[in-house]
């Protein structure tokens, strides 16, 4: 495979991380913000974000946001996509009749409303195990195609998440096949969080092969892995001539040890992609490539 252009999605804070485990870990928009600013620098073209709370829990209030997405863009040009998965606690969790804990679905449909360009579609029904609580995260057929919908609607370019083969074959493929998204199709592969995750696959060579086989016709397609499976996995997926996503969400450490920052993590990546003969795609061509309206840059 000759030179390419690969997008360089950093993902700075996530729905679970907390300070106590990285303090280098931004929770609040002026942070968030300064991070992906930084990690822009570096390298990252796409900014994957959550929005925590001012106590650092999370949530998908559209005003938090909506204050984030300006900052950002008053210091770059960075393509902005934003969470409709929430987090682990705060306002996305209640607790069911049946003992269950839920992330609240209409909760999750809240952040598409501060106008990002891209967000995060999670098409498929997994249960989460955090800190003694098994909390479903419900995307049924019908609620899929209602966010799938609601996407299209807003103008909104889906991020499709998926964590295992089947995930690509039923949900995302039926709305796809539905006229719900238009080429090319953004998926996004998660590997590795198996232990948190019930649905999830761990990052192995042979299935992250496997699963990119599977991709329907006309996809872009990243990959992101927790903890120590970040750097293999995402050095494996350039090589297979995908995307990449890096940051704080999804891992902690740079090196055994060692906490990292967004920018470390995004540098690193960038430097393998020159080591391979690659270059990081700016985000003014990662927005040509994924299909999204120009913006202009600050």
């Amino acid at each position: 495979m000759g030179p390419r252009k690969v997008i360089v999605t950093v993902a700075p804070t996530g729905g679970m991380a907390s300070k106590k485990q990285n303090p280098n870990l931004p929770t609040q928009p002026e942070e968030i913000a300064e991070a992906v600013f930084r990690s822009y620098k570096e390298g990252a073209a796409v900014a994957a974000l959550h929005a925590r709370r001012p106590d650092d829990e999370a949530t998908c209030d559209p005003a938090i946001y909506g204050r984030m997405n300006d900052m950002i863009r008053e210091r770059c040009d960075i393509v902005i996509n934003n969470s409709t998965g929430g987090g682990i606690n705060g306002d996305m969790v209640r607790e069911l009749p049946n003992g269950l804990w839920e992330i609240a679905y209409e909760e999750r449909l809240r952040g598409i409303e501060a106008n990002p360009e891209m967000a995060t579609l999670d098409a498929q029904t997994v249960v989460a195990s955090f800190g003694g609580r098994e909390i479903l995260v419900a995307t049924t057929p019908t609620r899929c195609e209602e966010m799938a919908r609601l996407f299209k609607e807003r103008g909104v370019k889906p991020e499709w998440e998926v964590f295992s083969p089947e995930h690509i074959l039923q949900d995302v493929t039926r709305a796809i096949e539905k006229g719900l998204d238009k080429p090319p199709y953004f998926i996004n592969m998660v590997l590795g969080a198996e232990r948190g995750f019930q649905g999830a696959m761990p990052y192995t060579a042979d299935t992250l092969q496997m699963m990119v086989r599977l991709l329907p016709p006309q996809t872009i397609f990243c990959v992101s892995a927790i903890g120590s499976a970040q750097l293999p996995a995402t050095t494996q997926a350039i090589l297979l001539g995908g995307h990449v996503r890096v940051g704080l969400e999804d891992n902690n450490y740079y090196a055994p040890g060692q906490l990292a920052t967004n920018e470390q993590l995004v540098a690193r990546t960038v430097r393998i992609l020159g080591e391979l003969g690659h270059e990081p795609a700016s985000a003014s061509e990662a927005r040509e490539m994924i299909g999204l309206p120009g913006r202009s840059a600050n």
